[in-house]
This record gives C-alpha cells, sequence and structure tokens, in this order.
C-alpha cells in the first residue's frame, strides 16, 4: 500500500483512514481503489480494531471516479471497454467490502461527496458530516448516468429521491442528506473529526465481537422476508446468549457494576 495514499491511525481501538490525494479531491483513482482494498482486507482480520473511521484529506472527502484515468483508457483498442468494466468491477469490489467489513465503518464527510465518492458514504455503515458539505450523483450533468453509485444511494434513501438526483445531477446540502438518512449526523467543520471520534468510541466500547455479529446480522435480515429474518436473527440471538462474555455482560447489569469482558 503506498502509505502516503491512504494514511492510518489506530487509537483505542479505533483505525482512521484518511484518503490523502487532496490536490484531486481524493479520486477514486486505481492506486486509490488499490489501497482501500489493501487496507480493508489487513484491518478485517485485525480483532484489535473495533471501528473504521474513513476520512478525506484537503478539503474534500472524495470526488468520485478519476476522470482523467477513465479518459486515458479509451487509448485501447476496445475504446477503453476492458478497462472500463475492470475499473467498475474493483470499485463494486471495494464498496461491498465495506458492508462485509466485521467492523463498522463510519464515513467522516466534508466539502464534496460526489459520484463514486457519494456511493461510498453510502456504503459506509455510518456517517458523519460538516456543514456546508455537498452530496451528488452528478455524472449525468456529464453524460455519465451513475449507475454504479445508484446501488448504494439507493439503498440509503428514499428511491424517488434518489432517482431524482440521478437524473438531474443536484446536489443536496448535509441537513437534506441527514433528513433522507444518508448521514446520521451534521456537525460544524470545526468539531467534524471530534463528532466522529466521539461515535467511534462509543462502538467501540461495546463488546466487540456482539457487534461484530449484528453488523453482519443487519445486512443479511435486510435481504429476507419478514418471517425469514426473524427466524434468522433469532437464531443469531441464541448464538449471541450463550457466549460467555454476554452471560457476563447481563450478569454485571442486574449486580449494577461494569462487565468483566475477556475480549
Amino acid at each position: 500500500m503506498d502509505e502516503g495514499l491512504l494514511r492510518c491511525d489506530v487509537t483505542a481501538g479505533v483505525a482512521r483512514l484518511v484518503m490523502n490525494r487532496p490536490a484531486k479531491l481524493n479520486a477514486l483513482s486505481d492506486a486509490m481503489l488499490a489501497a482501500l482494498k489493501a487496507e480493508l482486507t489487513r484491518i478485517a482480520a485485525e480483532p484489535s480494531i473495533k471501528v473504521v473511521i474513513l476520512a478525506g484529506a484537503g478539503k474534500a472527502f472524495c470526488a468520485g471516479h478519476d476522470l482523467s484515468e477513465m479518459q486515458a483508457g479509451r487509448a485501447a483498442d476496445d475504446g477503453g471497454a476492458a478497462y472500463f468494466a475492470d475499473l467498475f468491477g474493483r470499485c463494486a469490489d471495494v464498496m461491498q467490502m465495506i458492508p462485509a467489513l466485521p467492523q463498522p465503518v463510519i464515513a467522516e464527510v466534508h466539502g464534496i461527496a460526489t459520484a463514486a465518492g457519494c456511493q461510498l458514504v453510502a456504503s459506509c455503515d455510518m456517517a458523519v458530516a460538516a456543514q456546508g458539505t455537498r452530496f451528488g450523483v452528478n455524472g449525468v450533468n456529464i453524460g455519465l448516468f451513475c449507475s454504479t453509485p445508484m446501488v448504494a444511494l439507493s439503498r440509503n434513501i428514499p428511491r424517488k429521491m434518489a432517482f431524482e438526483l440521478l437524473t438531474t445531477g443536484q446536489f443536496i446540502d448535509a441537513g437534506r442528506a441527514m433528513e433522507l438518512g444518508l448521514v446520521n449526523r451534521v456537525v460544524p467543520m470545526q468539531a467534524l473529526e471530534a463528532e466522529t471520534q466521539t461515535l467511534a468510541q462509543m462502538v467501540a466500547e461495546k463488546l466487540s465481537s456482539a457487534v461484530r455479529i449484528g453488523k453482519q446480522a443487519f445486512y443479511r435480515q435486510a435481504e429476507m422476508d419478514l418471517a425469514e429474518a426473524y427466524d434468522y436473527a433469532g437464531a443469531v440471538m441464541v448464538e449471541n446468549m450463550l457466549w460467555r462474555d454476554t452471560n457476563e455482560g447481563i450478569t454485571a447489569f442486574l449486580e449494577k457494576r461494569k462487565p468483566d469482558w475477556a475480549q
């Protein structure tokens, strides 16, 4: 991994990943996608990391794909077809890694989150945005419908609103993004990092194995019908209840003391 392209700092079980390509508004270049995939893969196997924060350096979170690289791909004999298919496949892999990651992932968003950058926010489990942040799936403005960002966006916000954003290319502000469910909290820019860290620490203090099994169940049950979801979730709770640390957590609550968790 290019250490300069994607910085990672770990404090008290929280890994803060910072996309560090400010001159390009942290665009998802081939190198950036590779760095994200490598680091997420490493983090997934690291039990000491309980929560992940994803942020961007400079004046923006992420402006989406690197259009200069995409245009350069047209020089191939096939006009870029193979490169584009590979690019969107690699990007989809990274986006799907985020909800599949054992640890919760929180987007720390400022400036702009556009096209695949907005997709990145929508793919995260939670998001905190600075006041003044603008969100958009605005590829249609340059003749490219944001079809892959649409997948994550339409699973985050009401469908008619998603379709409007996709077809008009208009932006929404952080307040509207919170109303629609794309972000959890909106705070002043100067409080963004601290507020995101506070949220991350709240989650990190919980029994990490319970959060991990819960995150997996959260996404799996969402794809099931109601009865199947209840059957599946019930089985997950039975498994969770049988853990030593869960028994200790409930006992500690009843005895009004702090749990002595092994993890």
